[in-house]
């Protein structure tokens, strides 16, 4: 919360805005923008009015200025938000996304269950701008989460990226990275471990004996006929109506805090 004397500072900045831009704003009125914007943080408004400045053609508004602060927020537009939302059909694919995204994409889904893709996208789009600009008007901070996938190294990738992004803390992303390279206790752990790291140990005959199965059914997956291929369709069309029913549990929890809180 700016004081007073930032307030005074911030209505003259609004005045000389308003200038640059051809117009007249009284002291009253600029006083008033000021009162209103003071909630945000003052680097927040001062990259704003200078976009403003270099931005508008017309007059400064109110509107205008929130419109530049609330961009500067970590939510995504939406068409990345959608792009960010249809990811999570990829079962192995670890996926970070916001609150919105994925409250907005339990009210999409059964369109898109239904084989509306372009439906799907219109409510998904609808439901994603009403809840993020009440998480405006609410001054909430954007919320960005990991929904893990089956696949390792995308997980690696997924997080590094969101931390490079600044989506999610850089202590997160090492937490998150550091539970995925836990090493396993046992040599045997280490050993099936090994299928994903690469590294070699040496397991007992018994998980020898397993460790050979998964190497020769991943043989047989690449050689696998037609039938075999359907059936492998089957199986991750299964895990993925998994996942998505993990998801959408995971935003029924998220509508009853949000209910619980309004």
């Amino acid at each position: 919360m700016l004081s007073s004397d930032d307030r005074a500072q911030l209505a003259g900045a609004i005045c000389a805005t308003a200038e640059t831009l051809g117009q007249t704003i009284s002291a009253t009125a600029a006083e008033l923008m000021a009162e209103d914007l003071a909630v945000f943080a003052p680097t927040d408004i001062r990259k704003a009015l200078q976009a403003c400045r270099r931005e508008l053609a017309g007059k400064l508004t109110l509107a205008a200025v929130l419109q530049r602060i609330q961009a500067e927020d970590g939510r995504p537009g939406k068409d990345e938000a959608w792009a960010i939302a249809m990811t999570t059909n990829d079962e192995f694919e670890t996926v970070v996304l916001t609150d919105e995204i994925q409250i907005a994409l339990g009210a999409a889904k059964p369109v898109l269950d239904a084989g509306d893709k372009v439906g799907a996208r219109m409510a998904f789009i609808s439901a994603y701008e009403r809840l993020v600009s009440q998480a405006r008007e609410d001054r909430k901070t954007v919320n960005w989460h990991v929904s893990v996938g089956f696949d390792a190294s995308r997980r690696v990738e997924a997080i590094a990226k969101a931390v490079q992004m600044q989506r999610i803390p850089q202590e997160s992303g090492q937490k998150y990275l550091a539970d995925m390279r836990v090493v396993p206790v046992t040599e045997d752990g280490r050993a099936l471990a090994g299928l994903i790291t690469g590294e070699v140990t040496r397991p007992t005959p018994a998980v020898r004996e397993k460790l050979q199965g998964v190497k020769t059914s991943m043989l047989e997956m690449r050689a696998a006929s037609a039938e075999r291929k359907d059936e492998i369709r089957i199986e991750a069309a299964n895990a993925l109506a998994d996942r998505r029913a993990l998801l959408l549990r995971q935003v029924e929890e998220l509508e009853s805090r949000r209910a619980s809180h309004g």
